[in-house]
């Protein structure tokens, strides 16, 4: 126990359970209907109201709070320098591994996060759309470790976070397409001085890389890293590529189409395959040592709830 509390006192961060964390924001009301809830729903998960109302409710309230804070801040700043200026877009990164549930998590604080007064602007980016071009990774020889660092073009990204953060009216950012796995050409995210830009990627908190003084992850204001074991992972992504197979994948123009034919045993050990080779090397050399990065950590358990909050201490 005296090891436990030291280690507590020794963390940079609070750690919050559900019940705790659920009681921080008990008068705010529930700002969504199911249909809105079934609607930001990913593949495989199980979120709920009740989850929505004692975990995200309480995220949004906390979120809200700290954008208002770099408002004040930014504020007193240009008055303490005699100058004149609107605030810069509140900025938030979200990480975390394949199939941990982040895009969900990303969509629903983006909606929750609008229905607060004074962020009625709220935009989502995912890095997907900074992934090279399927071309492109397989002329350098690493289209199987797509979703790894070098995979993507850190410097467009980089250009297009501080081009926000610079207040710049209008930036714009590349598509993908999870269907053709690829950039969608000619085709453009349109952002335009939003009060909130959420983030969100595999690799978003990464320091800067070799050669490099700034990453992506400087600008941001807050992040949160969606975290659960490995194990659990990869059973969820195991699932999400089984209820693929039956979806998204028979669809001709899938890049994963032919997969569509694989028998159920043969699914389960490709999925295995995939999860081995390319998802879980990514995880543990590249994305989970991220983590000690975050403002924010939620842990979630095997059934995809989250059971614990770790808050960086200020």
């Amino acid at each position: 126990m005296p090891e436990a509390s030291a280690a507590r006192e020794t963390s940079p961060f609070v750690e919050i359970d559900r019940r705790r964390w659920a009681a921080l924001a008990p008068a705010t009301p529930q700002p969504l209907t199911e249909q809105e809830l079934v609607q930001l729903r990913g593949l495989g998960d199980s979120l709920d109201l009740r989850e929505v109302a004692e975990v995200y409710v309480p995220l949004s309230r906390l979120l809200n709070l700290y954008a208002a804070g770099a408002r004040d801040l930014h504020s007193a700043t240009r008055s303490f320098l005699g100058e004149s200026g609107r605030s810069t877009p509140f900025v938030i990164g979200v990480a975390g591994s394949v199939a941990v549930g982040k895009s969900t998590i990303a969509r629903l604080l983006r909606e929750l996060l609008s229905r607060w007064e004074d962020t009625p602007r709220v935009e989502r980016v995912t890095t997907d759309g900074f992934l090279l071009p399927t071309a492109e990774l397989a002329r350098r020889g690493i289209l199987h470790r797509k979703g790894f660092p070098e995979s993507y073009d850190r410097r467009a990204l980089l250009r297009f976070v501080s081009r926000i953060k610079s207040g710049v009216e209008e930036v714009r950012a590349p598509v993908y397409s999870h269907l053709t796995y690829d950039r969608v050409p000619d085709a453009e995210i349109i952002v335009r001085r939003p009060d909130i830009l959420i983030v969100e990627g595999l690799n978003v908190l990464q320091p800067p890389g070799p050669g490099a003084s700034l990453a992506v992850s400087d600008l941001f204001d807050f992040t949160v890293y969606v975290d659960a074991r490995t194990s659990d992972i990869a059973q969820w992504y195991e699932d999400r590529f089984l209820a693929l197979q039956s979806g998204a994948f028979a669809d001709p123009r899938s890049y994963f189409h032919r997969y569509a034919a694989l028998s159920h045993g043969e699914a389960v050990a490709k999925a295995r395959e995939i999860w081995r080779e390319i998802n879980e090397p990514n995880l543990v050399e590249n994305i989970l040592p991220t983590r000690a990065r975050a403002s924010l950590v939620l842990r979630k358990e095997h059934d995809h709830t989250v059971s614990t909050v770790l808050l960086r201490k200020i």
